[in-house]
């Protein structure tokens, strides 16, 4: 999600949790480059929510993935950027773990342990959330 814009914009990601660990990327590009987070990206005009999670999940880490509900829905307002981020789960369904596109790294992380890497901001209140 690069690049200032006059109007809100809208990101998905997908919260892909299997045997207690959640897969994190870790950002490339702005805003949060060097920070982890969720898979996830720019929604494309024209294209459904769901649609572009499962885009950005193929391109940023090379797993096909069932996209389901809304798990956890915030924004991030810093820096010139205004996000509306939404997050589904996902159940992966094939492919191979990768990093790719803007994703410098891409890995399982125990849910236990997320906290001991450095998070996008909004990623604290996702973590919280999929804790409660």
């Amino acid at each position: 999600m690069t690049g200032a814009s006059e109007h809100p914009v809208v990101g998905v990601g997908v919260v892909l949790v299997e045997d207690g660990r959640i897969l994190l990327i870790q950002r490339g590009r702005e805003p949060g480059r060097g920070l982890w987070a969720v898979p996830g990206g720019k929604v494309r005009h024209g294209e459904p929510m769901k649609d572009a999670a499962r885009r950005e999940m193929r391109e940023e880490t090379g797993l096909e993935v069932e996209v389901g509900e809304v798990v956890w829905v915030g924004e991030f307002i810093e820096d010139g950027h205004h996000l509306v981020l939404i997050d589904f789960s996902g159940t992966r369904t094939g492919g191979e773990l990768r990093p790719g596109d803007d994703a410098d790294d891409a890995r399982w992380v125990a849910l236990s342990e997320v906290a001991e890497y450095p998070l996008t901001l909004t990623m604290h209140d996702l973590v919280d959330t999929l804790r409660a």
